[in-house]
């Protein structure tokens, strides 16, 4: 035990020692979750669009105005020809074309019905599909409404025979900082405990001390634990922080218990701990631990269900997930902030992670050796 508290002491002491540690364990944490839900936008705005129009008309004109001030579509220039349209394309600065012909107005009016092209820039394929279905919703609005105030069409012909009513369930404005805000503090914790605990042994390396420990009696358990402890505790403190600024800055605060968040976190702090420190033990230099910290860190986040759902990737990417262990503290986060999951909703999520976390300390145990 004295043995133990030593250790802490010393890693304690090393941490508070060095200005850029406490730099990156709470300053970066909270300016990056300040501003990353704010960056981290699923709404797209600002397409690009160019309006050709034929017609000329005063029902032409009125949906380019709607358009224009929808909020969505800026419009960048109203070419005569389709071909001058697809220059801007070309040189990027055009998301989408709609061309309207010339006989829009009157074959609205007189057939009461008309059609438009679109032409879309899949460059940006995300972009481009969601502009569309806003370009769609928008003309379709557009119609019920020129049909119904404008041409004097009965009612009853714009209902459909099947009416959908829908209401959200757990956010209910469908505010993207809802779900995006728990999902990037779960990246922020693995991100400090796993590159911070990655440098720590192989720092020891660098500088020599190392050796000074492995002649030591301390047993190999005892000296991995008093190099995870410190910083299990210092990532608790970041969820705290990470935690305080969801609440001040943007209004979330937890529909479950508060304690099921922080047992999850603290299990889930044992486990990428562990893998940090599992890096340390097998690499040679601190670029080495940082290369493989990253590597690691990057499929975490692209397999994590924060920016893709994990329900769209192929069958094989699907199964990857199943060993990340970022996966499962972004649900267990958007589950308990969100829904207000109680703990017995997420012990099946504590007991992978409970296994995450014996595998990964154990490969660390195993991994490191003391040499004299």
């Amino acid at each position: 035990m004295k043995t133990l508290i030593f250790l802490l002491e010393k890693e304690f002491r090393q941490v508070f020692r060095d200005p850029a540690i406490l730099r990156m364990l709470f300053i970066m944490p909270v300016i990056q979750l300040i501003v990353l839900p704010l960056a981290a936008n699923y709404e797209v705005k600002n397409i690009n669009i160019d309006i050709i129009d034929h017609d000329k008309s005063d029902f032409s004109a009125e949906l380019i105005t709607r358009l224009n001030g929808s909020g969505y579509f800026k419009l960048k220039n109203t070419p005569g020809t389709f071909e001058e349209a697809m220059k801007d394309f070309a040189n990027d600065n055009a998301d989408i074309i709609l061309e309207i012909p010339s006989n829009f107005e009157k074959d609205l009016v007189k057939e009461n019905n008309s059609k438009l092209f679109m032409a879309v820039n899949a460059i940006n394929g995300a972009k481009a599909n969601i502009g569309a279905s806003y370009l769609n919703s928008l003309i379709q609005k557009y119609n019920i409404e020129v049909r119904t105030e404008w041409l004097n069409a009965p009612e009853q012909k714009l209902q459909k025979g099947i009416l959908l009513e829908y209401s959200n369930w757990y956010n209910i404005h469908m505010n993207y900082r809802n779900f995006m805000v728990p999902g990037i503090l779960a990246i922020l914790l693995t991100m400090v405990g796993m590159f911070l605990t990655s440098l720590n042994i192989v720092r020891e390396k660098e500088a020599g001390t190392i050796e000074q420990i492995n002649v030591t009696p301390i047993k190999k358990h005892i000296f991995i634990l008093g190099k995870l402890l410190p910083f299990w505790i210092m990532g608790l403190v970041v969820l705290t922080l990470g935690l305080l600024v969801a609440r001040i800055i943007y209004g979330i605060s937890p529909l479950g218990n508060l304690f099921h968040v922080y047992l999850f976190a603290a299990v889930f702090l044992w486990a990428t701990l562990g893998l940090g420190l599992l890096i340390s033990t097998i690499s040679k230099t601190q670029q080495q631990a940082m290369l493989i910290a990253f590597f690691l860190l990057m499929i975490f986040i692209l397999l994590g269900g924060l920016y893709t759902s994990i329900d769209s990737m192929p069958k094989w990417a699907q199964i990857i997930t199943w060993f990340n262990p970022v996966k499962y503290f972004i649900e267990v986060m958007r589950m308990i902030i969100l829904k207000g999951s109680t703990l017995f909703d997420i012990l099946k999520h504590v007991g992978i992670m409970i296994l995450f976390a014996i595998f990964f300390n154990a490969w660390a145990v195993l991994s490191y050796s003391k040499r004299s």
